[in-house]
Formats: C-alpha cells, structure tokens, sequence
C-alpha cells in the first residue's frame, strides 16, 4: 500500500464541486452564456495604431499629483 492510497478519496465531492455541477444541471446554457459575456467583455481586438497614438498623446504624471501647493 502505498502513501497516496491513504489520503485517496475517489468519491467524495466539495461542497463547491457539488454546487458548481448542480448550477450546471439547473442551467445547461451557462457555459454557453459565461462566453457570450466573456466575448462582450474581455475578448476585443485591439488596434495597435490607435494604442499607439493614446500612449503617444499621454501627457508625464507629476510625482505627487495629490499636493496642490508649493511646501514651504
């Protein structure tokens, strides 16, 4: 017997596993809705000439942007 049959528990589910796969069970659309909101989000295509022109136009930051007056 080995060392890793000790802790091996091949039916024991968390309680996260078992509320992800009943959601799952519940909503058989969710990955397909999870993409859709991905795609609207996150997956864009992004044009490296306008990028380009933004960190060209950008203007310095001031170290300590928060101080409004000289010290004295």
């Amino acid at each position: 017997m080995s060392i890793a049959n000790i802790f091996r528990r091949p039916h024991y589910l968390s309680d996260t596993t078992q509320f992800i796969n009943d959601l799952k069970q519940a909503k058989p659309d969710l990955d397909q809705r999870q993409r859709q909101g991905r795609a609207l989000l996150w997956d864009k295509q992004i044009d490296r000439d306008l990028q380009e022109e933004f960190s060209e136009a950008s203007v310095p930051q001031k170290p300590y942007v928060y101080q409004t007056a000289p010290s004295l």
